[in-house]
This record gives structure tokens, sequence and C-alpha cells, in this order.
């Protein structure tokens, strides 16, 4: 079953990282039968704005298959123009209820913002663009004292959540109708698990549990 729901998504999200941290992982939609079913058409239940890293591959660590998700993927996942017109693509024509912002720990383009402005030197070429996106969350967190790496990439997660819903209207429109719900999540890469670092709404309820998720998704 397809969630329709943002509660039923994010269930199924958490059911299918638990799934894959404990190393029973389902494969769903990986088959033959299934390529051929969504040849025509595609009804993603969520879309990941996720990091470039190639260890964070969203469909494994998710435990989903073809037509589940609709992946988005930049360096440090920064928001530019073409970012924001295919999340809009996804949420509007294809109907997608959820948006994650999906960071990991130890990030690169994180770090290499940090070094940018510690030293004031730009990176060379298109590099710098990158630095430039993340370099507005750095400054937030030393304005609220966090100075650790994995500290700063939880500000930059939530700051790329608010950024997606400050410069898109058509995704902020969504989420305050209840069709949308935009959050933001942080993946542990030697664990293999995801947590919740900001959600938009925040008062949409969590299951406690994967039996929960479970719960959740059947309901």
């Amino acid at each position: 079953m397809t969630p329709r729901s943002p509660e039923q998504a994010l269930a199924e999200l958490r059911a299918g990282n638990h799934r894959f941290v404990t190393g029973v992982p389902q494969h769903p939609n990986q088959d033959a039968g299934h390529r051929a079913a969504v040849a025509d058409g595609q009804h993603p239940f969520a879309v990941i704005v996720g990091c470039s890293d190639s260890r964070l591959a969203a469909e494994i660590i998710f435990d989903r298959g073809l037509g589940d998700l609709f992946v988005v993927r930049t360096a440090g996942h920064t928001a530019g123009p073409e970012v924001l017109g295919s999340v809009e693509y996804a949420v509007t024509v294809l109907g997608t209820p959820l948006v994650v912002v999906l960071g990991h720990d130890s990030c690169g383009a994180v770090q290499a913002a940090r070094e940018g402005v510690r030293t004031g030197a730009a990176p060379a070429g298109h590099l710098g663009a990158v630095v430039d996106a993340v370099s507005p969350s750095l400054l937030r967190a030393a304005r609220q004292g966090i100075d650790d790496l994995d500290g700063i990439i939880d500000v930059h997660i939530a700051q790329t959540v608010e950024t997606l819903l400050a410069r898109s209207s058509v995704l902020a429109e969504r989420v305050a109708a209840g069709r949308c719900t935009v959050a933001g999540m942080s993946y542990r890469l030697s664990g293999g698990e995801v947590r919740t670092v900001a959600q938009v709404p925040a008062s949409l309820p969590a299951p406690s549990s994967p039996a929960d998720a479970d719960a959740a998704l059947a309901g």
C-alpha cells in the first residue's frame, strides 16, 4: 500500500530504516513485475532532498524500491532553484505528501564551509557556491553557541527545512493546508539509523517504535 498522508509516509520511512539498521531489509518494489507496473507513471510517497554523499543512498537506507521515493541530491543538500522546482513538481504534479531533508554526520560540504569561514579563503570553481549556501547555517550555529561539527550539521538540516518553506510558497501552502509535511533528518554513517532533527508542522505525531510505525501505515 502506498502511503497517502504525511503520517503514513513518515511511518513507512521509519519502518524501512529500522529494517535496514537491524539487517532484515525486505527490498520492496525492486522486482521485474513492479518495474513494469511503474513504467507508465509514478506515485512516490516521499521527496528526499539529500546530500550527494555516496553513502547516503535513500532507497537503501529506507529499504524502498522503484517509484517509492523522488530523490533530489546536491552537496550539503543545498536548495537552489532547480531543487525547489523539483520539490514543487513532486508535491503538486505527483501529489507527494512528505518532503525530507536528509543530511548526515561528518558532512564534507559543511566541513568545507566551516574551513572557508575560518580562513576567509573561497574554494576554487563552483565549490564556492556550495560553501556560500552552507555558510548561513554556520553563522546561525555560532549565534546559538554550537561549534561541534555534528551540532552544526543539525543546524544546517533545520536551516534547509526553513529555506524550502521560505523560498517555495507552493510548498508552504501545501504544508499550511495539512497536505504535506517537511521533515529534516540526519543519518549516522556508521550505525545506519536516521533521526528527526526538525519537522513542520512540529505537532505531527511520531511513532515511538517500529511496531507503532507499522500500525500507523496500516491505519
